[in-house]
């Protein structure tokens, strides 16, 4: 799941070397640059949201469920 997070994420960002996602117990962190922190939320949390969506029906095939962190890279 954390490959199609990675694909998702570096086609919206500039920065994709500051771009790290990582999974622990169901929970994928995804932390990216400052500066596109806006790219990946979108505008009232439209994109988080479809990323969110496209995570869930991809992991319903799995049986798993998977949730969605943005954090803001240091």
């Amino acid at each position: 799941m954390t490959e199609l997070v990675k694909y998702i994420i570096d086609n919206l960002v500039e920065r994709k070397e500051q771009a790290v996602i990582t999974e622990n117990n169901g929970v994928i962190f995804v932390s990216v640059a400052k500066e596109d922190m806006g790219k990946v939320i979108g505008k009232q949390g439209k994109i988080a949201k479809a990323i969110r969506t496209i995570v869930k029906s991809s992991c319903s095939k799995d049986g798993k469920k998977y949730s969605i962190e943005i954090l803001e890279a240091e």
